[in-house]
């Protein structure tokens, strides 16, 4: 019931940027002289044009892209299931504004699933994805709903439905994740632990988690081929109706660059180090196409070593933290780092113990970016002194990268939640949470 409030107010906040009046293309003329700011922008109601949605043209199997990067016909930059909601969101809309509501209806029975599976598993720290600014800032700014979904679906499947084999519900949830990946890339990371953690295998109920144990080499192979068999049927189809179409979503993320919208540490960061022209430009994004993905990847495999080092101690591998650990690298070297993604985070913030001030000062930090950055769009638009907004977008850059590295280590060592949150255990931290709630 808290989440279906929450998911209300994110509403309404987006729609203050669509109503009528609207132009000869359904867009409305309130959007670009507002939705920075009065921050409710939404990527939504700003897809309505440009991806062909409006002509209401089934995606992928048309178009394509430019040697410049621009999507061209049917073709969107979302892996193909998020293509798909953004077709189905605009069945019978004819502007900007029912597109934004029909996407929200769309959207936030994922949401709402989303918080029963957190009730169950994490107790009543769940408010913290059912109340949380972040589902008020970005519930409806993108299509990240049904991809939180299926990872937290996954992890759901694997912790509560017990009475199956480790093996049966590993596949299952593989599946999921497989399913993840086709909506937003990321819950594919998370098949390397959940491989790990079926590889080395559960303790059983009264015997000591580290004795020895027999590898299910079979049940580790299996999860991988389910998620992987996951990805090809859902891309198959698409792929042969429409090859160029499909492909552009990919070439589109390759081609994209480190820039002042990615509110990522490389252009804050590494950007200033190079100069001011077209070569020292094209010399900075070869960089960081480079360093980005070395760096990625070697935040995974340091955190799937961190969880086998963690294993041999407990007998246990931590797969949840390993996985949240893997994604908290993710965010930290990737190239792009839109504010929504903080949606991925919070259900690793809901399922393992992390202190709550640590919680309070990331939501901060998000905030910061989530609000700042379009202050910072609209002063720079409108030729005012940008540089407050400008500090306040670093601090949100900066401190939720700090926390991004905190955390990392934090997840792998972090034991679960309980599930129904002891009162000790609530009450301990409620300052933090006040301020939380007050935030």
């Amino acid at each position: 019931m808290v989440c279906a409030v929450t998911l209300l107010v994110a509403y309404f906040n987006k729609a203050r940027c669509a109503g009528a009046p609207f132009d000869e293309n359904g867009r409305s003329t309130i959007f670009d002289s507002v939705k920075d700011s009065a921050v409710c922008y939404s990527d939504i109601q700003f897809l309505w044009l440009g991806r062909d949605i409006n002509e209401h043209v089934f995606p992928y199997l048309s178009g394509g892209i430019t040697p410049d990067g621009a999507l061209t016909g049917g073709a969107v930059e979302y892996p193909v299931l998020s293509g798909l909601f953004m077709w189905l969101g605009a069945i019978g809309a004819h502007d900007d504004a029912a597109f934004l509501l029909h996407s929200a209806l769309l959207l936030a029975p994922f949401a709402l699933l989303t918080a029963y599976m957190l009730g169950r598993m994490g107790g009543r720290a769940a408010l913290l994805w059912a109340a949380g600014p972040p589902l008020i800032l970005y519930a409806f700014h993108n299509w990240e709903l049904p991809v939180v979904c299926a990872a937290v679906g996954a992890v759901y499947i694997v912790t509560s439905m017990t009475r199956y084999s480790l093996r049966a519900r590993a596949i299952a949830a593989a599946m999921l994740l497989g399913i993840g990946f086709c909506l937003k890339l990321y819950p594919g990371i998370f098949v390397l632990p959940l491989l790990l953690y079926v590889l080395v295998g559960e303790p059983e109920q009264g015997v000591d988690a580290r004795s020895p144990r027999p590898f299910d080499v079979r049940g580790a192979l299996a999860v991988a081929a389910t998620a992987i068999g996951t990805v090809v049927l859902v891309n198959l189809p698409f792929a042969l109706a429409g090859y160029e179409g499909w492909r552009a979503s990919i070439t589109f993320q390759q081609l994209r660059q480190a820039d002042i919208t990615t509110n990522s540490i490389w252009y804050w960061g590494l950007r200033p180090m190079f100069g001011k022209t077209a070569a020292d430009e094209s010399a900075f994004q070869d960089v960081v196409a480079v360093a980005s993905p070395v760096l990625i990847l070697a935040a995974f495999a340091l955190a799937a070593w961190l969880g086998w080092r963690r294993f041999a101690v407990t007998g246990v591998y931590p797969w949840i933290g390993v996985s949240g650990a893997m994604l908290c690298g993710f965010l930290l070297f990737h190239k792009v780092h839109s504010p929504q993604y903080t949606l991925w985070l919070i259900p690793f913030l809901v399922l393992l113990r992390v202190r709550w001030s640590l919680i309070v000062v990331y939501l901060l930090a998000d905030a910061a970016i989530g609000i700042g950055v379009f202050r910072y769009f609209y002063a720079l638009g409108s030729g005012h002194s940008a540089e407050l907004e400008e500090n306040v977008v670093q601090f949100g850059v900066w401190g939720r990268a700090a926390l991004l590295l905190v955390l990392f280590f934090l997840f792998i060592r972090a034991k679960p939640r309980a599930r129904e949150g002891t009162a000790d255990e609530f009450d301990r931290d409620r300052a933090p949470i006040l301020a939380y709630s007050a935030l």
